[in-house]
């Protein structure tokens, strides 16, 4: 199967006829076409009237072809065809209207490592085709632009063609710092948005008993994929290490300050607070799964009043500089931004 992609971008195209907005105002006229693939230069989208030998499914959205591989097309809000094959060997999805689609892909079998995913229905949703990349990458999927060919028949095509293999996703261990509101928590579930499985270690109180710390609570559960799975725990260590599929921590700040209740070292022996870090650094190092985290910058505030607020700030420095030392990424998160450091 070959697949022309002669327009990747929304319905509209991108920039968006008209729009002023700081994604599209940079570009060209006509920089991306709207969406339209052209499979073995006779079938376009979507795939209602096939040719003999191909067959469609889901109202056009999906298609197989004489050899057998399949191909899905999966618009933003769409569901994946009931009546279709089981995988598919080519998927041009609207990553940008949920990633987490993807990650519910792969967990159903539907998406697999020899699947080629790539990122269509490209717009303005995003700032900058460099950012669009950026997020296909950690999603696994290719970054596609107008022209481009996706031959699963013959690896020696000639044309803008992307590798048939996904790139790798998330390295091993990542580290996002940032003030607060800076954006860090969101872009921790950027980078683990297309995973199948993940567990999200919550290492903060549920916010029983205050009301305004309850509703931030609520509001990152329901900004998190439905199919990730929540762990509540300070033995951050042990989860590091009992891990089986990638972790999402959040955040460090909170769990150094219940350590600190833990072991009464707000005023007292704060020597178990450094022996839990310790532990905590060496199962980061030794981790078998992808782990991101996410942590507080204390270096640019005030310098608290008291000793157990000094205390606390540079326990936390040196934590998140020990981890640091121990990642493959880090990055300050700056008003949604990351700046990789």
């Amino acid at each position: 199967m070959k697949v022309l992609l002669s327009g990747t971008g929304g319905e509209a195209g991108w920039p968006v006829p008209g729009c002023r907005c700081a994604s599209c105002l940079p570009l060209p006229a006509g920089h991306r076409r709207p969406f339209e693939p052209i499979v073995d230069d006779v079938v376009r989208y979507p795939f209602t009237e096939p040719p003999a030998g191909y067959r469609a499914y889901g109202g056009g959205r999906a298609l197989v072809g004489p050899d057998g591989r399949g191909l899905l097309c999966l618009p933003g809000g769409e569901s994946v065809p009931a009546d279709g094959p089981g995988r598919y060997d080519v998927v041009l999805m609207d990553l940008l209207d949920g990633p987490e689609r993807l990650g519910e892909l792969r967990r159903a079998g539907v998406v697999d490592a020899a699947t080629l995913v790539a990122g269509v229905w490209a717009d303005h949703r995003v700032r900058s085709e460099e950012e669009l990349a950026r997020r296909l990458r950690l999603w696994g999927a290719v970054h596609v632009r107008d022209g481009a060919v996706l031959d699963t028949r013959d690896p020696a095509a000639t044309g803008p063609r992307p590798p048939l293999r996904p790139p790798m996703r998330a390295p091993m261990r990542a580290l996002l710092l940032g003030g607060s509101r800076s954006g860090k928590s969101a872009e921790a579930e950027l980078r683990l948005a297309a995973e199948p499985y993940v567990t999200y270690v919550a290492t903060g109180p549920s916010g029983a008993g205050d009301g305004e710390w309850a509703a931030r609570v609520r509001a990152h559960r329901e900004r998190r994929p439905a199919h990730w799975a929540t762990a509540e725990t300070t033995d951050l260590a042990g989860a590091i290490r009992r891990a089986t599929t990638p972790l999402l921590v959040d955040g460090l700040g909170t769990w150094l300050a219940a350590v600190f209740d833990e072991h009464a070292a707000w005023e007292g022996d704060r020597a178990p607070v450094t022996r839990r870090c310790d532990d905590l650094v060496s199962a980061w190092r030794e981790t078998a799964q992808p782990i991101v985290a996410v942590s507080d910058e204390v270096g640019m505030g005030v310098v608290p009043a008291t000793s157990s607020g000094r205390a606390f700030r540079d326990a936390l420095g040196r934590l998140n500089e020990r981890l640091a030392a121990e990642s493959e990424y880090v990055a300050l998160v700056v008003a949604g931004r990351p700046l990789e450091l």
